[in-house]
């Protein structure tokens, strides 16, 4: 399950918490899905891990980022200021708009008739031209995923009454430069299939509402959504999305993946502080916890890992819960799990930690240590 190169750093390192990032697997990852893609645009989703070595492994095999903050959009482009960017996000500031106008972003998603009479008033201000994608919440049947954004009453995107409604804005403001659509509805879509089936309703859908309102615009953003199985680890077939999306011949398109891009190169490594039984249970209390890798929690699962021995084994062939450092029962890591064996010093590893794991996790709680970082590259 655990790289042997994973492990062998193990050995390496000090007794605390570690995250270690695999560089090199995530670049001949993120090259495998650009090249499925081909011509559709691929975004890295950086909320899923802005860690500027990831970013720079991700940049030279992608055709840009999405930002979702203010905070977002300052970092990449102080990294990267030559990268194309996209913000979106729902609840933009009025200095976060100046700030990405200023910037000269390339695509800002806007939210609401609100939000985009509030971009024209800016953009003429500091007389340039705001280049925008309207994000749409479209009424399509969403069902079997994990987060739904859409096909529901949201605070994300608009319905087709205000996206309608944001047409005459439009023509009023020559400073408003409308390309298309954004049209992020759903994530934890782990069946490409199935995924393709909702991007095709929203391929539709956009061409019903140029040709209705006799728009000239062309490019449509599908969002992200591509999800991680956690559990069986089987990876997104990349190759299926891309065959369907090839099929597409009048449609400039864009997605924005994020955690699917960068989950699999990641690992919390953590120490074995304490073994103890209570009430017929075995529980595992490990250095660090979900302040550090919240995942488990986020997505309310037990998460899988595998022990590397350090000493000789004090349970062997038993079922154990994993849990952290908290003074909470919910920092819990993984439940029921069976293990040849585990002693105390013996580090806990878990996979898939590349994505929606440290910059989550609520780090300020209790004060504990931060963990290391490991970068494994060229090795």
């Amino acid at each position: 399950m655990i790289p042997e190169q994973v492990f062998n750093q193990l050995d390496r390192l000090p007794a605390h918490p570690t995250y270690l990032y695999d560089l090199d697997g995530l670049e001949k990852h993120v090259q495998k899905v650009k090249t499925a893609l081909g011509k559709v645009e691929v975004l890295y989703a950086a909320k899923a891990n802005p860690d500027p070595r990831i970013l720079q492994a991700v940049f030279p095999h992608v055709d840009g980022f999405e930002v979702a903050s203010g905070g977002e959009l300052s970092h990449v482009h102080q990294h990267f200021p030559q990268a194309s960017l996209a913000f979106g996000g729902p609840a933009k500031l009025t200095s976060d708009l100046k700030l990405a106008l200023e910037k000269g972003i390339q695509r800002i998603h806007v939210e609401s008739p609100a939000e985009l009479q509030k971009l024209a008033l800016l953009a003429r201000e500091l007389q340039c031209t705001a280049h925008v994608l309207l994000r749409a919440n479209l009424n399509l049947k969403i069902e079997g995923v994990p987060l739904a954004m859409g096909g529901r009453p949201s605070p994300f995107g608009m319905d087709e009454t205000l996206l309608e409604s944001c047409l005459p804005i439009l023509k009023q403001h020559p400073e408003l430069h409308c390309h298309g659509i954004h049209a992020h509805l759903a994530s934890g879509l782990k069946d490409a299939e199935t995924h393709l089936h909702l991007l095709s309703g929203v391929m539709d859908w956009f061409r019903g509402f140029i040709s209705q309102h006799r728009l000239d615009w062309q490019e449509l953003n599908l969002g992200g959504g591509m999800g991680v199985d956690y559990q069986t680890r089987k990876p997104y077939d990349w190759h299926t999305l891309g065959e369907g999306l090839h099929q597409v011949k009048d449609l400039k398109l864009r997605i924005e993946p994020g955690r699917s891009l960068v989950a699999s190169c990641g690992y919390y490594a953590t120490p074995i502080l304490d073994i103890k039984s209570s009430h017929g249970e075995t529980f595992v209390i490990v250095q660090g916890g979900t302040h550090h890798f919240r995942t488990p929690a986020a997505q309310n699962h037990s998460h899988p890992f595998q022990i590397k021995p350090m000493h000789a084994p004090e349970v062997q062939n038993c079922t154990v819960n994993v849990v952290g450092q908290l003074c909470t029962p919910k920092d819990r890591l993984s439940t029921a799990v069976q293990v040849q064996g585990a002693a105390v010093g013996d580090w806990v590893v878990f996979p898939l930690a590349g994505g929606y794991a440290w910059n989550i996790s609520h780090t300020a709680f209790l004060m504990h240590p931060e963990p290391n970082f490991v970068y494994l590259q060229n090795l």
